[in-house]
């Protein structure tokens, strides 16, 4: 009974080291599992009027910057605005300057794990500066742009003017894709660029129209304007590709090419046929730590016995 009561306590022990050893060769395997990164979304933009215009009022004793933003939107959040009017206080003898109307004014952006996308739409829309109260800058029936970018895809920038285009009173045909002058005698110049589109490998930007503007009126100097006007732009960037999982390790036997062994090299054992598998060093591990384990055990014994 004593002999069995010292040899429990040397046997526990040698039970936990197999075990240990045994389960740690899945465990290794195992930590070397599949992993996915994420990145950040893709971004777009969209906006129906941005202007950067500098008026100078009473022959340039009194400068006021013009500067109009019209349904900006941004992504990755998507959004979504359809503001019809953009006006300026303090250039009209103190009271509200109507910079644009038009009937329809809409900007958008949308971002998916996949896609980013923004566009813009003004139709029937009507600018005006200061001095010329009863004359539009410029009017268009409708105008529209696009980015889209998309992962896996090419990024696409895509704009258009549709319809009738009068510029400071008089009806102008535009070049796709370029310039086009606009001079009225007493009144002004705008430079009118046509659908301006940009793309990278992972951006596209789309512009309707981009004017470049000098207007002073009679040369009066009662109100001179200068500068630009952008209508109907959209920006994108593409979404960053999903990472793809690391392979996992074959299971033992599916190699299809295990058994193609070089020209003229000694072949090499094959486990199968000693009954060996990926399991086998885990195996021979605890097997050994049993042996030396139970060399102790029966050591430590002994001299308990002899004593």
């Amino acid at each position: 009974m004593n002999s069995n009561n010292f040899r429990m306590p040397a046997r526990r022990p040698v039970a936990v080291v197999a075990a240990t050893l045994l389960a740690a060769g899945p465990a290794v395997l195992a930590g070397a599992g599949s992993a996915y990164a994420t990145g950040d979304q893709g971004r777009a933009s969209a906006l129906v009027l941005r202007t950067g215009l500098d008026v100078s009022l009473l022959n340039k004793t009194v400068n006021v910057p013009l500067a109009v933003t019209l349904n900006e939107v941004q992504a990755p959040q998507s959004a979504e605005k359809t503001a019809l009017t953009a006006q300026l206080d303090g250039v009209d003898g103190g009271k509200p300057f109507s910079v644009l109307r038009a009937d329809v004014a809409q900007a958008k952006a949308t971002v998916t794990g996949e896609k980013a996308q923004g566009s813009a739409r003004l139709a029937n829309a009507r600018l005006h500066v200061p001095g010329l109260p009863l004359l539009s800058l410029i009017e268009v029936e409708t105008v529209t742009s696009t980015a889209t970018c998309a992962a896996g895809k090419a990024p696409a920038a895509e704009s258009n003017v549709a319809g009738a285009v009068t510029v400071l009173g008089k009806k102008v045909t535009l070049t796709a894709g370029g310039t086009t002058n606009v001079t009225v005698p007493g009144v002004g110049e705008v430079r009118l660029d046509l659908s301006k589109r940009e793309t990278t490998s992972r951006t596209a930007a789309a512009t309707a129209l981009e004017l470049t503007v000098a207007v002073n009126p009679l040369n009066l100097n009662v109100a001179e304007v200068q500068g630009s006007v952008t209508l109907a732009k959209a920006t994108c960037e593409t979404p960053p590709a999903p990472t793809e999982p690391e392979s996992e390790p074959a299971a033992p036997g599916t190699d299809p090419v295990s058994d193609v062994k070089p020209q003229g090299a000694p072949a090499q054992d094959n486990l199968a046929e000693t009954g060996g598998n990926a399991m086998t060093p885990y195996i021979a591990g605890g097997a050994l730590a049993l042996l030396v384990a139970g060399g102790g055990a029966v050591a430590v014994t002994r001299r308990r016995s002899r004593s």
